[in-house]
């Protein structure tokens, strides 16, 4: 795999995202494929001047804009500008998308609302989660999702493709996977004491959506943050859906942890030691 330079990103996510926005406002029902979102960068990544992290608040009459950063992310100079890279990218298609308004005030306020929390910061690992939506009008905003594993020690932005190269080895994490979530809409379901017809549709409905979600390949496992022991060793990879990929839009992002375990035997040599199981 070719490393990707953080020069080159910021292009690439824009182009990612518009397609997100679209597909999100197209949606007329809810058990549509899940809105993609930028990708963090993966790989080697070159070094630069330390950046500054600098929340955003903007509102005027045709949109809101509220980015908010953790300030720790600064240690780390080119995570810090890829989390600036995703912002700007998702920043830009929201002006994009005013400036097409031509001057008009839309009937609800365009909205962009993004943050970015550390979800751990140990020697090895450095995680960032970055949530949110972005409001293009329509029924509902686009809800943003992803996440960045950077490791210090390697210098490099740590991708599902990476961590696990050899296609074969996500079968048992889709199987893990796939068991966890249907065993959640099936306890939910049984919550909601529904007629059997029902239910059996809902059941075989929530199936095939977590089926087509998690098929076993890099790109439906492309967002996942470290479940971390108090060594600071990895004991679980918390798998991140945002809403459509698993789950209808009102069930909300969806997470399962695969626990080291499981991913010990699977992972890349290289980055095994970051794992502990037990």
């Amino acid at each position: 795999m070719r490393p990707r330079c953080l020069p080159l990103v910021r292009t690439a996510l824009v182009a990612s995202l518009a397609l997100a926005v679209v597909a999100g406002c197209q949606r007329g029902r809810e058990a549509e494929a899940p809105a993609s979102a930028p990708a963090a960068p993966a790989g080697p990544v070159a070094e630069a001047g330390p950046p500054e992290l600098k929340d955003v608040t903007e509102t005027t009459p045709a949109y809101i804009i509220g980015i908010s950063y953790p300030q720790a992310a600064v240690r780390y100079p080119p995570l810090a500008r890829a989390l600036q890279d995703y912002a700007a990218a998702v920043q830009d298609q929201l002006m994009q998308a005013v400036g097409e308004l031509k001057g008009r005030k839309p009937p609800m306020p365009y909205d962009l609302s993004l943050q970015f929390t550390m979800v751990a910061e140990t020697p090895r690992v450095v995680a960032v989660a970055a949530t949110g939506s972005s409001y293009l009008g329509g029924a509902h905003g686009v809800p943003l999702e992803q996440r960045f594993v950077w490791l210090p020690q390697l210098q490099q932005m740590l991708a599902a493709e990476q961590l696990i190269p050899e296609a074969a080895n996500w079968v048992p994490v889709s199987d893990y996977v796939r068991a966890q979530l249907k065993a959640r809409v099936q306890r939910d379901l049984d919550d909601d004491h529904l007629d059997p017809d029902v239910y059996a549709e809902q059941l075989q409905m929530r199936g095939g959506m977590i089926d087509a979600g998690t098929v076993p390949k890099p790109a439906h496992f492309a967002l996942f943050e470290p479940v971390m022991n108090a060594d600071g060793s990895i004991r679980a990879l918390r798998f991140v859906f945002p809403p459509y990929q698993v789950a209808p839009y009102v069930e909300g992002t969806q997470t399962v942890d695969v626990p080291a375990k499981i991913l010990l035997p699977l992972v890349a040599p290289a980055y095994r030691p970051l794992f502990r199981a037990g």
